[in-house]
């Protein structure tokens, strides 16, 4: 879906042999060179010896340092990641952002990664460090240009080669393919995110579907308006009356675990959110078109997972439609049904994703699901709870919600459990309606999640709030600003685990 090609991810096996432009070596304070930094040194003249004996580079967190040795290698970045008890693979995707970074200010298609090296510094295996390193890689050399015209922009050199160097190549091409398959997942969610709300409406994500199911032979099954009405899908309808944008209900289908009950991953897609009736401060108000950052992870996590050929059964559902105010739009005191038949009061118009989400809680319990996981930027009191850094979880399973946050913890989206008290519930207790769509102020996000509960019944269920989360107002070394496709990878993570694979 970018307008830019994805970064292509090679493994060579002779480094020694090897001609690069550019090679990324990460490195700890108090690096000593040994192992397969010696190695590499020995090929350098000495030159890293030189240079950490000096103290020209201490291995400080996010440190960069050029060097420029004899011999193939025409450039050597040595990268810092801090302290060595805090060197992981987070601090391997910002080294390996830094060498991107590296790359394009001296305009060079291609540079490597010294992946033994980066294994050694960050404590994992040479297979993880590749998967990391191929995974930031790939997300670090997004860059959304589509709708620029500009002479200056179309001049830059994309970043698009990465060769992994190994002294051995068993098992790293495919961990460094898998990477980057987690790595384009999150770069079609950041694409779709990125899209003004007058381009990425409901109808194309629709159109996006369709072109993944005719892409990797899933099913897929779209509902316009008329459909969702004989469905009885009144959260979604309500939401959508205020706009002309026609709504749409999206269903996605990977079929790899025959007989096995399927997981559910559903994705908020409001894809503008002025509020409606309940209208919000003008300020800032075009970061809403993010508000669709939970379909667009459900839409990149399918690929994802059709790419990884997992074996296990999935299922992607995306209510998708505009929230603005008009005179047909749902207004605050009204009582309008769902699709579990459920009636609601609206409180405030601006709560309108726990309306569609629901809808979508009901239809998927047709599944019979194992599991289910639904991602929304839900509320901003997340963002006040735990600011940009975490995602809100909560659940009905402890068990789950542990998995998932395994999961976000394995590829740097990292959860926060809230808890779903019963003392929570009775914030949203309504006296004309079976219940009402927010609870105040007062634990926000946990109340918006009760609302969620309510509807997902006995199956196993975690809700993930990334309104902090789901873009980023700076740029991060290997996030540019902007969407960051959070959970895509956690998505894929935690399906991943389920199958085995």
């Amino acid at each position: 879906m970018a307008n830019q090609a994805a970064l292509k991810v090679t493994v060579a096996s002779a480094p020694d042999e090897w001609r690069a432009p550019l090679l990324a070596v990460p490195l700890a304070e108090g690096a000593s060179v040994q192992g397969a930094l010696a190695s590499l040194d020995a090929q350098l003249g000495g030159t890293i010896a030189r240079t950490l004996s000096r103290g020209d580079f201490r291995g400080r967190k996010d440190e960069v340092l050029l060097l420029y040795p004899e011999g193939p290698l025409e450039r050597v970045a040595l990268l810092g990641l801090g302290k060595a008890e805090d060197a992981g693979a987070d601090r391997l995707r910002r080294a390996v952002g830094h060498a991107v970074r590296q790359a394009e200010r001296l305009r060079l298609t291609s540079f490597a990664i010294h992946a033994e090296q980066a294994a050694a510094s960050t404590r994992q295996t040479a297979a993880d460090a590749a998967r990391v390193a191929a995974d930031a890689a790939v997300m670090a050399a997004w860059d959304y240009r589509e709708l620029k015209t500009d002479e200056q922009t179309a001049a830059l050199v994309p970043v698009d080669s990465c060769v992994i160097l190994a002294s051995t190549a068993a098992n790293m091409a495919i961990a460094a393919e898998q990477g980057a398959i987690y790595g384009r997942a999150a770069n079609l969610a950041r694409s779709l995110a990125i899209r003004p709300g007058n381009i990425a409406t409901p109808t194309f994500l629709a159109e996006t579907a369709m072109a993944l199911g005719a892409r990797f032979g899933l099913n897929v099954t779209v509902l316009d308006r008329v459909a969702m009405q004989q469905e009885g899908m009144k959260g979604i309808l309500a939401v959508a009356a205020g706009s002309l944008e026609e709504p749409r209900f999206i269903a996605i289908e990977y079929h790899g675990g025959g007989d096995a009950r399927p997981l559910v991953l559903i994705g908020k897609g409001v894809t503008f959110d002025s509020g409606g009736i309940s209208i919000k401060p003008a300020e800032r108000m075009e970061d809403m078109k993010y508000d669709m950052s939970g379909a667009a992870a459900t839409l990149g996590a399918l690929q994802g997972i059709a790419e990884l050929q997992l074996d296990v059964n999935v299922i992607g559902l995306i209510p998708s439609t505009e929230n603005l105010p008009s005179g047909t739009a749902v207004k605050p005191g009204d009582v309008i049904g769902s699709h579990l038949g459920k009636t609601i009061e609206v409180v405030n118009t601006d709560a309108e994703g726990r309306l569609i989400l629901v809808d979508a809680l009901s239809w998927a319990r047709r599944y019979q699901p194992a599991a289910i996981l639904d991602a929304a930027t839900l509320t901003g009191a997340i963002v006040v709870a735990l600011g940009n850094h975490a995602i809100g979880l909560m659940g009905n399973n402890d068990a789950l919600i542990e998995e998932v946050r395994g999961a976000g913890q394995t590829v740097g989206e990292r959860c926060w459990p809230l808890p779903l008290w019963p003392e929570y519930r009775e914030q949203i207790d309504s006296t004309v309606a079976d219940i009402k769509n927010t609870g105040g102020r007062p634990a926000g996000s946990i109340t918006a999640g009760w609302f969620l509960r309510e509807f997902a019944g006995e199956t196993p269920w975690a809700h993930l709030d990334i309104a902090g989360t789901a873009y980023r107002e700076e740029a991060a070394p290997w996030l540019r600003k902007g969407p960051t496709g959070v959970p895509t990878r956690l998505f894929i993570e935690w399906v991943r685990s389920r199958s085995g694979g």
